[in-house]
């Protein structure tokens, strides 16, 4: 096994022990649509526009000394290491098991955070268009959460045969709500103007810098694809370059449409739970076109299935890779007989998804719960990331690297303020504990699992 970058250009042999029964049904068009639907999260264009009209230069400067390095990295590392695992392969082949293992658990968990979090945000876009009272009402959005959480489930049982038209249809309808919103801006800027001054300077304050580690964490999703490269058709052309057609057209829907919100409405009006159907609807009314926010709610609903259907496959390959390596219970590898999924993996992490909904709704109102639980979900999913660019960073990148681990820095820092919905000392408690109490976990798996490695090599010989 490699435990550096030095024979780069040559074929990885890592992992070429393992033989997943996994069929390679995802090419070149599925993997950008698999990005796409990955990385546009209608939520945080929501969250951008309720911060005002600097968080544009907030999107800007994340794109460039974040998003731009993270695709430079992540298109060199899924090059060499095309496996099934992607991010957990790099780190393991990099520096060592342990390390390997604890960057899949962190990353991993925070697909379980990222579940409840993504889930009431759309909940509370649906139920905004036909009952405004119930958008933040946690007695609606827990159940209504709950639901969709185990429909995306079962839906994601049947395999990518399936699953990659989902994929496709969400990443689709995820540009198409973006170009919807910019051409109603564009309508309503010329009969009205902008609701909103564009001064895009962000004005710093503790409650607007927790914000940043949201935009850089909204821009993340690159590594999505790479996790899946034993069921990708020549992995590593196809990667790369899925890599390079995805990241400018994420990156201007970001930028263009948060501009596009603020022309419709002032941030103070754009909720960062349902803020798009909030915009959709003030510029229906105002161009006399009611019926755009049903248009609005199916592709919102219709991108929700395609990410939903896209973490759902990431968060299920994950543990199918580590227990393949006898790290996790060796139930997860399993393969379901008929569909050729890890169905096992698939529903432990639904009823961990589930766990973490209800935790998160716990002695708090529903925005409160939902902040709390997107500053865990921003931890868990950015330590990897430190993994990640030393990665590739042992890989002859460099500049990007260091660019990368700077931002993921700050990122990690700014996640740990808190904003003005949430107890402070509940929140820091819940955040600093939460990520503690992972870690220690990680190492305790970990150190479980090797012990029976070390015992089962023993017996055989």
């Amino acid at each position: 096994m490699p435990d550096s970058c030095d024979g780069v250009g040559e074929k990885s042999d890592f992992g070429a022990d393992r033989k997943p029964a996994l069929r390679r049904e995802l090419g070149l068009r599925d993997l950008v649509l698999f990005s796409i639907a990955g990385l546009i999260g209608t939520r945080w264009l929501a969250a951008a526009a309720h911060t005002g009209p600097g968080s544009v230069s907030l999107w800007i400067l994340a794109v460039v000394f974040f998003f731009i390095p993270s695709a430079i990295c992540i298109a060199r590392l899924s090059a060499i290491y095309p496996e099934e695992g992607g991010l957990y392969v790099w780190t393991k082949a990099s520096f060592g098991e342990w390390h390997g293992f604890l960057c899949f658990w962190l990353y991993w968990v925070g697909l379980a955070f990222w579940f409840p979090s993504f889930l009431m945000a759309v909940t509370s876009m649906t139920s905004y268009a036909f009952a405004p009272q119930l958008a933040e009402d946690r007695w609606y959005v827990l159940p209504a959460s709950m639901l969709l959480l185990w429909i995306a489930i079962g839906a994601n049982l049947v395999g990518l045969r399936i699953g990659k038209w989902l994929d496709n249809i969400g990443g689709l309808a995820s540009y198409g709500l973006g170009v919807m919103l910019i051409v109603l801006a564009a309508i309503v800027f010329l009969r009205h103007g902008t609701a909103t001054p564009m001064h895009i300077w962000p004005k710093w304050n503790l409650h607007r810098v927790n914000f940043w580690s949201q935009i850089a964490y909204g821009i993340t999703g690159l590594e999505l694809a790479p996790v899946l490269g034993g069921e990708i058709r020549d992995p590593r052309r196809n990667l790369p370059i899925s890599s390079y057609i995805a990241a400018p057209l994420v990156a201007a829907w970001y930028v263009v449409g948060t501009l596009a919100l603020l022309v419709i409405l002032p941030p103070a009006k754009v909720s960062p739970l349902n803020g798009i159907t909030q915009v959709v609807a003030a510029a229906g009314n105002s161009l006399g076109l009611r019926w755009l926010i049903l248009l609005a709610v199916a592709m919102i609903v219709l991108a929700a299935l395609g990410q939903l259907s896209v973490m759902g496959s990431v968060g299920a390959r994950l543990p199918f890779v580590v227990g393949a390596d006898a790290y996790l219970p060796k139930a997860l590898a399993k393969i379901h007989p008929r569909w050729h999924t890890p169905y096992v993996a698939i529903l432990f992490l639904g009823l961990l998804a589930s766990f973490f909904l209800i935790v998160a709704q716990l002695g708090e109102t529903a925005r409160a719960a939902y902040q709390t639980i997107t500053d865990l979900m921003v931890l868990g999913g950015f330590i990897p990331f430190i993994y990640i660019f030393l990665s590739a960073w042992k890989c002859g990148v460099r500049a990007s690297a260091i660019s990368g681990l700077a931002v993921t820095a700050i990122a990690l820092g700014t996640a740990l303020i808190p904003t003005a919905e949430v107890h402070v000392w509940l929140f820091e408690i819940k955040l600093v504990g939460g990520t503690a109490v992972l870690i220690v976990t990680a190492r305790i798996l970990f150190m479980y699992y090797r012990s029976r490695i070390a015992m089962s090599t023993t017996t055989e010989q």
